[in-house]
């Protein structure tokens, strides 16, 4: 997945001649605490809504302020790995997306990543979760997904997360089955410790009642 993929073209840019006021009701309206600054295609620069916190007049326009504007920005051919790597640093709820000639494309709102990133991860699909404690020597994804196919099952998604004061990893592993005690039983025969397992086998049980809260409570 590429940044370009991920542009959203509900939200305009700012432009310099935009009064204070109007960026704050876009800022309201679209649930962000950042916008982009365009002049024609050329990207000026990023505007928080801290930037904006002093001014009392809100009828000035953008332009005429005495802005030190942040300059972040992927290029349109850049790995959607390095739009979440900005998101987190800058602590940014929009990503500008620029092409090879540095002109503004469009943005990437922190709505979208969300959306973008339950789907990697396959959060809303129904099946079972297992995580698992390997050393970092013997981390084989394919073995892993081998026992799970062993029980007719795939896995959906997958991560790693590594502690710096030890050499074992957690391996979380999304599957399409919710019944997992099959693969369960066969890690176990193969030598992995299994840290948690999760699933869900009550249908009625509100699961994405509860997932759809979650994500409204990620955009506000």
């Amino acid at each position: 997945m590429l940044a370009l993929e991920l542009i959203s073209n509900a939200i305009p840019p700012v432009h310099t001649s935009d009064s204070i006021q109007k960026v704050y009701d876009r800022m309201v309206e679209f649930r962000l605490r950042h916008l982009p600054i365009v002049n024609e295609e050329q990207f000026l620069g990023l505007l928080s809504e801290d930037d904006l916190i002093e001014e009392t007049d809100y009828t000035v326009s953008i332009g005429s302020l005495a802005l030190s504007l942040v300059n972040p920005y992927v290029l349109e051919e850049q790995h959607i790995y390095d739009v979440i790597r900005l998101f987190y640093e800058r602590q940014l709820t929009v990503v500008p997306v620029l092409n090879t000639k540095k002109e503004y494309m469009g943005l990437i709102s922190i709505n979208t990543m969300n959306e973008y990133f339950a789907k990697l991860t396959s959060v809303a699909d129904p099946g079972g979760i297992i995580v698992l404690e390997v050393d970092n020597k013997n981390n084989s994804l394919a073995h892993m997904s081998q026992v799970v196919e062993s029980d007719n099952a795939q896995v959906l998604s997958s991560y790693t997360r590594t502690f710096s004061d030890s050499t074992r990893m957690e391996v979380t592993l999304k599957v399409n089955k919710q019944d997992i005690s099959n693969i369960t039983a066969t890690f176990l025969r193969y030598g992995y410790d299994i840290k948690a397992t999760f699933n869900n086998t009550d249908h009625n049980d509100n699961s994405m009642d509860r997932f759809d809260s979650f994500m409204n409570y990620l955009n506000l």
